[in-house]
């Protein structure tokens, strides 16, 4: 095997050159003024100032990946609410004395009762699926799913039999 071709799959082009020597900075043209000019362009609109500080380097893999590890402890506890309340609500169900004797009737009890039974794990689905690119407002409406659909025949006991 040939030494050069080990070296060339460890190097690319442009490795050699001069201008990326380490530790060199690169010089900003100063005004004037003695001000210098800004490394890089303002995207800010005028009138606007951009007070945010930007985090880099390692920091920034440490706050991202924070921020990725509070998110889906967040996830997690949410999904396992949506799967309580999916119970609950099967139990709650189970509970109701159907006193209806009509066939349309007793068929569109159940299945109002049955999608009652699947409403939170839709709903938990259907906002995890359409606010894919949105985290924060996937976690606004599962706590808004917490709120609406919570099992309220399992809680209160209502619909129990006589």
């Amino acid at each position: 095997m040939n030494a050069k071709s080990d070296d060339d799959a460890l190097s690319w082009a442009g490795e050699n050159d001069p201008t990326l020597a380490p530790g060199d900075t690169p010089s900003r043209p100063e005004l004037a003024d003695g001000w210098s000019t800004p490394a890089t362009p303002s995207t800010t609109p005028d009138g606007f100032r951009d007070d945010s500080r930007a985090v880099t380097g390692p920091q920034a893999a440490q706050v991202a990946s924070a921020g990725a590890s509070a998110t889906l402890v967040i996830m997690g506890i949410l999904a396992g609410v949506y799967l309580l309340y999916t119970i609950g609500w099967f139990i709650g169900v189970n509970r109701i004395t159907n006193p209806i004797a009509d066939p349309v009737s007793e068929f569109m009890f159940s299945l109002g009762a049955w999608l009652a039974v699947a409403a939170p794990i839709v709903w938990f689905g259907v906002t995890y699926w359409l606010t894919a690119s949105r985290p924060r407002i996937r976690l606004l409406w599962l706590l808004l799913g917490v709120v609406l659909l919570a099992p309220v025949p399992f809680i209160f006991g209502s619909g129990a039999g006589a």
